[in-house]
């Protein structure tokens, strides 16, 4: 029989309070006061203890910003997952609106971790590749996975858009991400793949950021959903 998981020890699990409660505060505080001023001595303030005792549980401001990108970008690989499952396995068109919709409601909701995640970076702040990483590609995977699926299952239109000649080191970029990812889709797909990762992203940027101005749109479900079936159209979808 395999083992059981080890169990937390009561002060183990006391410790992950402790931490959940600092990222829980340092996501209010970063909404208040943004990235470049987030404060663990403000931190510790309102977490009801002295400076010197939250430094026993994070290093520091670098420490807390790191702590911070990993619960947003898990919080938001969440509920892209959830969005994309809640969606049947061969509707990948469906798939892409919901994940593309899931990505919207969160920014929106949580403008403070958008911008921490895909904004301007923090002075002084270089984040951990290999803690964050793999949180910040979650959608990206998935977002790549629909579109690979649909290939394999002949769902994705290779053929969408005029022939263009691929450029040779753009073409060995996308042969080695095709190998690295496990991918089918050929060297169009991908690329077209890549505009759309991009400008999802830059449309829900636009928008968390006001770069459309007060009065410009009014009707900003309809524009995201309108961008989305373009983006689905340059798909292939």
């Amino acid at each position: 029989m395999p083992e059981k998981p080890k169990q937390p020890t009561p002060r183990e699990r006391a410790r992950a309070r402790t931490i959940a409660d600092i990222v829980q505060l340092g996501r209010q505080h970063l909404a208040t006061h943004g990235a470049a001023a987030l404060s663990l001595r403000a931190v510790a303030r309102d977490l009801g203890v002295v400076s010197s005792a939250v430094y026993r549980y994070v290093e520091g401001r670098d420490e807390l910003l790191t702590l911070l990108l990993i619960d947003a970008y898990n919080e938001l690989g969440d509920e892209v997952d959830a969005a994309v499952l809640a969606v049947p396995g061969d509707d990948f068109a469906a798939q892409f609106r919901a994940l593309g919709t899931a990505v919207r409601a969160w920014a929106l909701r949580e403008p403070a971790s958008y911008a921490l995640l895909f904004g301007s970076p923090v002075p002084g702040y270089q984040a951990p590749g290999e803690r964050t990483t793999g949180p910040g590609t979650r959608v990206i995977v998935t977002l790549v996975g629909i579109f690979d699926a649909a290939y394999r299952a002949g769902a994705l239109d290779a053929e969408v858009a005029p022939a263009v000649v691929m450029p040779p080191k753009l073409a060995a970029d996308l042969a080695g991400i095709r190998t690295d990812m496990g991918l089918a889709a050929p060297d169009a797909s991908l690329a077209r793949g890549v505009l759309v990762w991009t400008s999802l992203f830059g449309a829900v940027s636009f928008e968390v950021f006001g770069q459309y101005g007060a009065d410009t749109f009014s009707a900003r479900d309809e524009l995201f959903d309108h961008q989305l079936a373009v983006l689905q159209a340059v798909a292939g979808l």
